[in-house]
C-alpha cells in the first residue's frame, strides 16, 4: 500500500467515526435547550430539541400554544432556569440516558413557583441526524402538572377598608342593604311588574331581562334592584307592590348619610374609561371603586389586594385540586378620622337644610372635628346608581346639594377682625385702648376715594371707638382705618403669616384662601375693604376655624389633622400674637357675644365668645347682593372646639345673627351630652 493511499483511508476513518459521534455532549444540549427555555422561545424548543416520543405523545399546540397561553394567562414573568452541571467530566455513553437536576423559578400573578426536576436526554436518531434530545412531559411546566389536568386560577376578594371617626362610630363600613326582587311564580301579574320598575326607576325591559336569565327557577327569588338599608320608605312601596319582596345582602353603609355625604363620598361601579386608565393595578369590570370624598381620596388605602391561587385540577373523577402558587388576600386598611360624627350630624341638622358649610377644629390640636357641606347627597343613594330622575332633581335643586362648600373659598367678612386686629396689635400700630373719633355711617379718607366709602352698620357706637367697642359693633370704620394706619406691607405680610395666599396643609384638596386675585392690595380702598374681610379675599372655612386658634393657644395655628395616627399639635403657624394681646381678642369676642350683636349666641348655658361677619357679594358699588353670613366661636369656658360656620343668602334671616342662632344649637348641645 502506497503512502498516499494510507492517508487517504486514514482520513475516510476519521469522517467515518465523526459522523457516529454526537454533535454536541448531553450538558451542551441541556444548556442551549434552557436558553431557549428562559427565552420562552417554546417553537423552537418543541422543534429542535424534543425527542421523537415527546413529540408523539405531545402535538406542537400542546407544547407552544399552552405555554405560551399560560404564561400570558398567569403573568408569568422572570423566568429563570437552570441545571446542576456533573460533579465531573463525563464520559457520556449513547446507549445511555443523560439525567440533570434542572431548577425552575417563575413569578406569577399569585406569587413565586420553584421546584426542582431531573430532565433526562436520549441519544437518537431524529430527521436524518443524531443527537442528544429532551424528553419532556407537562411536569417541567409546573411540577405537579400532568396529561389533562387543567390549569385555573382562582380569587379571593378582598374587603375594602372602613373609615370609622374618632370614637370608631362608622362612617364608611361593610354594612348590608337589600336585594330588592321576586319569585317569579309569585309575580306573574303584568300591572305589578310595571309598578315595581316604577317604584324602583328602571325599565320593564330590565326587569324581564332579569327574569329570563338561564338560572332562574319559578320559585326562586331573583333580584331585581339593589336598596340601602336607610331607604325605608323606597322599601314600603317594595312591599305594597303584589309579588315583591326583598332580602338582606352585603353592601357598603354609610350610617351618617347626608351629614357626611360630602366627605365620605361614595363608591361606585368601575366605568369602562376608568378600567382603561387602572388596567395595570389589578382592577376588573366587576370591581367598586371610590367616586367622591374620602372614598375616592383614600382609594389605594382601602381597596386592599385581591388574592389569588393558582390550581391545577387532577384528571379524573376526584377532582383533587393541587395549589401551587397562593397569595392570599390583603384585606384594606381601617382609616379612623379626627372627625367627631355626633357632632358633625348635630352641626348639619343645626344647619337646617340652609346652603352653607361649618368646620370645627380642637385648638390645642389641629385636629378637624367637623367638615359639613349643606345640603349633601345621600352616599347610600348615590351608591347603588342613582336614577336619571333623582339625579335631574338633586343637579337642579337651587340649593345646589352637589356642591362641596366646604372646599371652596368665601369672602369672610367681619370674622377676620379679629385677625386684622391680632396684626396690628403685633405691629405695634394698633393700641386696643386707644379709642378713635368716628362720626357718622360712612368714612373716606382725605374725601380722595371717588363714590367708594367704608360704611358701618351701627353708626351708635359710643366714641371713642376702641378695639373693644370696635369688634362689639363690628365697626368697619375702626378696622379700615387700623389697616391704614398699619400701611399695606405689614398688613399683607400679616395675613400671610396667618396662612393666606399658600396652600393649606390638608389630607383633602381645599381651595386656598387669598388677600386677593393677586395676592397684593392695590390700593387704600382695597386695602380698607381687606381689613374687614370684603374686597377680593377669599377664606377656606376650615382654614378660617384654624384662623382663631391663635386667640386661644397665644400665638400659634396648627396643621389641620384629619386622621388619629396623625401627630398631634403639629405647628403650621408661631409667634402670630403675645399672650396678651391674644387675652384682649379674647375678652373682646366674649363682649361681641354679651353685649354685641349676636344675641342669638348670648346662651343661657353656653358661655359663647366669637365674631360674626356678613360678607355681600356685589357687582358694582351701589348695587345690593346676596349675602353670606358667618359665626366663628368657642365655648370660652371650656374651648374643646372652635366651629366656624357659613350660610348662603342671609339678607332676609336677620344678618349673620341668624347664622350665631346655629351655631349655639351646636354648642348647646355638645354640652348637653
Amino acid at each position: 500500500m502506497t503512502k498516499k493511499l494510507a492517508v487517504i483511508l486514514a482520513l475516510a476513518f476519521l469522517v467515518f467515526l465523526a459522523g457516529c459521534q454526537p454533535k454536541a455532549s448531553p450538558e451542551e444540549r441541556l444548556k442551549e435547550y434552557i436558553g431557549h427555555w428562559n427565552k420562552e422561545e417554546f417553537s423552537e424548543m418543541y422543534s429542535t430539541y424534543l425527542n421523537q416520543g415527546t413529540k408523539e405523545a405531545y402535538a406542537s399546540e400542546d407544547f407552544v400554544e399552552r405555554q405560551q397561553k399560560l404564561y400570558a394567562d398567569l403573568a408569568i414573568e422572570n423566568i429563570e432556569v437552570t441545571y446542576t452541571k456533573p460533579s465531573k467530566d463525563e464520559n457520556w455513553d449513547t446507549e445511555k440516558p443523560a439525567d440533570f437536576p434542572v431548577q425552575v423559578k417563575m413569578d406569577t400573578m399569585a406569587g413565586p413557583i420553584e421546584f426542582e426536576k431531573n430532565m433526562t436526554l436520549l441519544y437518537e436518531t431524529a430527521e436524518d441526524k443524531e443527537d442528544w434530545f429532551i424528553e419532556w412531559d407537562p411536569s417541567f411546566i409546573f411540577e405537579q402538572l400532568a396529561t389533562g389536568d387543567e390549569v385555573r386560577v382562582s380569587a379571593t376578594r378582598a374587603k375594602r377598608g372602613e373609615i370609622l371617626d374618632r370614637n370608631e362610630q362608622p362612617i364608611a363600613i361593610n354594612g348590608t342593604g337589600y336585594n330588592v326582587g321576586v319569585v317569579p311564580e309569585n309575580f306573574k301579574d303584568a300591572s305589578a311588574k310595571e309598578e315595581l320598575a316604577t317604584v324602583l326607576g328602571v325599565s320593564v325591559a330590565s326587569i324581564d331581562e332579569k327574569l329570563n336569565q338561564s338560572w332562574v327557577q319559578e320559585n326562586q327569588f331573583v333580584p331585581i334592584s339593589k336598596v340601602a338599608k336607610d331607604n325605608t320608605q323606597l322599601l314600603e312601596k317594595v312591599k305594597a307592590v303584589p309579588g315583591a319582596t326583598y332580602q338582606e345582602t352585603a353592601m357598603r353603609e354609610y350610617p351618617y348619610g347626608e351629614a357626611l355625604g360630602h366627605l365620605s363620598g361614595y363608591i361606585g361601579p368601575m366605568t369602562a374609561e376608568k378600567l382603561e386608565e387602572l388596567k395595570d393595578q389589578g382592577y376588573t369590570s366587576t370591581d367598586l371603586i371610590g367616586r367622591r370624598g374620602l372614598e375616592q381620596t383614600l382609594e389605594e388605602r382601602l381597596r386592599g389586594k385581591n388574592g389569588l391561587k393558582i390550581l391545577i385540577k387532577k384528571q379524573g373523577d376526584t377532582g383533587e385540586e393541587l395549589t401551587i402558587a397562593e397569595t392570599p388576600a390583603k384585606d384594606g386598611e381601617t382609616v379612623v378620622l379626627t372627625i367627631d360624627a355626633e357632632l358633625q350630624k348635630s352641626t348639619y341638622e343645626a344647619m337646617e337644610g340652609e346652603a352653607g358649610t361649618s368646620a370645627a377644629v380642637n385648638p390645642k390640636t389641629g385636629e378637624t372635628l367637623v367638615l359639613v357641606s349643606s345640603p349633601a347627597y345621600n352616599p347610600n343613594e348615590y351608591m347603588l346608581g342613582i336614577s336619571e330622575d333623582r339625579f335631574k332633581e338633586l343637579s337642579e335643586d337651587p340649593l345646589n346639594p352637589l356642591f362641596n362648600r366646604f372646599g371652596a373659598a368665601y369672602a369672610p367678612g367681619s370674622t377676620i377682625k379679629p385677625v386684622t386686629a391680632a396684626i396690628g396689635m403685633e405691629a405695634g400700630t394698633l393700641d386696643p385702648s386707644v379709642g378713635l373719633q368716628i362720626d357718622g355711617e360712612t368714612w373716606q379718607k382725605d374725601g380722595s376715594w371717588g363714590d367708594y366709602r367704608v360704611t358701618r352698620l351701627h353708626p351708635e357706637a359710643p366714641n371713642p371707638v376702641n378695639l373693644n367697642t370696635a369688634l362689639v359693633y363690628s365697626d368697619n370704620i375702626y378696622f379700615a382705618r387700623q389697616a391704614l394706619e398699619m400701611g399695606n406691607q405689614a398688613f399683607v405680610s400679616g395675613l400671610q403669616r396667618f396662612g393666606f395666599g399658600e396652600e393649606i396643609p390638608f389630607a383633602l384638596e381645599l381651595q386656598s384662601s387669598q388677600i386677593s386675585n393677586e395676592g397684593t392690595i392695590g390700593s387704600q380702598g382695597q386695602l380698607a375693604d381687606t381689613s374687614f374681610g370684603q374686597g377680593q379675599m377669599l377664606t377656606n372655612i376650615l382654614h378660617l376655624a384654624s384662623m382663631y386658634e391663635p386667640f386661644l393657644t397665644d400665638g400659634t395655628m396648627y396643621k389641620p389633622l384629619l386622621f388619629i395616627d396623625e401627630e398631634k399639635s403639629q405647628v403650621w403657624k408661631e409667634g402670630l400674637l403675645s399672650a396678651e394681646n391674644a387675652k384682649v381678642l379674647r375678652t373682646g369676642m366674649r363682649n361681641v357675644v354679651v353685649d354685641g350683636y349676636a344675641q342669638s349666641a348670648n346662651s343661657k348655658t353656653v358661655k359663647i365668645a366669637g365674631k360674626t361677619g356678613t360678607a355681600e357679594l356685589k357687582g358694582a358699588i351701589g348695587e345690593e347682593g346676596q349675602e353670606n353670613g358667618f359665626f366663628v366661636a368657642y365655648d370660652s369656658e371650656s374651648p374643646d372646639f372652635i366651629l366656624a360656620m357659613m350660610i348662603e343668602s342671609i339678607e332676609e334671616n336677620g344678618g349673620s345673627d341668624y347664622v350665631a342662632g346655629f351655631a349655639t344649637k351646636v354648642f348647646e348641645n355638645y354640652k348637653a351630652e
